[in-house]
């Protein structure tokens, strides 16, 4: 993934406009430097209200909705954009930060736990960067071996996954 903000040769119609837009979460994807920090905390700010007060069917729902139409989205403007990840494509930034978020709330009330707080969202959102950037195993095999929007999605997907998991042990001690 690249950090530029590529530009499709001519300006899209449509599916395509309507597909980069997406893709791109609007302009986010387009800020000049690290647009896939910029991204996930583009979902950091939104998910107190937009996802976290959902429950967990509902979050697991709209995961799956972000996947499905995100790679619609990542392999269009990959087409577009004659790039693979272009690096204007945060809307997997989305879908691995809020599975990171998903499971945290549930835990509301359980052992005295309270709902997820501000610091717990800015240790998660630091995790999944961590993962997203450094991509252990499999993340980077994920990466590598599924081609197209679907490939571009999953491993933020399994990023997210594994920022959740390395979470859990410290919100025991939080």
């Amino acid at each position: 993934m690249t950090g530029n903000a590529q530009q499709p040769s001519t300006a899209p119609t449509g599916l395509d406009a309507i597909a980069l837009a997406i893709a791109t979460l609007g302009p986010v994807g387009r800020l000049p430097v690290a647009p896939g920090t910029w991204g996930s905390a583009a979902a950091l700010v939104l998910a107190p209200w937009v996802f976290i007060p959902l429950p967990l069917l509902w979050r697991l729902g709209v995961l799956a909705f972000i996947l499905v139409v995100g790679s619609w989205a990542a392999a269009r403007a990959e087409t577009l954009l004659g790039e693979k990840d272009p690096g204007c494509v945060v809307v997997d930034e989305l879908l691995g930060q809020w599975t990171a978020f998903a499971p945290f709330h549930l835990f509301a009330g359980f052992s005295g736990w309270t709902a997820t707080t501000p610091w717990e969202l800015l240790i998660l959102f630091g995790l999944f960067r961590l993962f997203d950037i450094v991509k252990p195993w499999p993340i980077r095999a994920v990466e590598r071996g599924v081609p197209g929007g679907l490939g571009v999605m999953l491993d933020d997907l399994v990023a997210g996954l594994f920022a959740a998991a390395a979470f859990l042990p410290i919100r025991l001690f939080l």
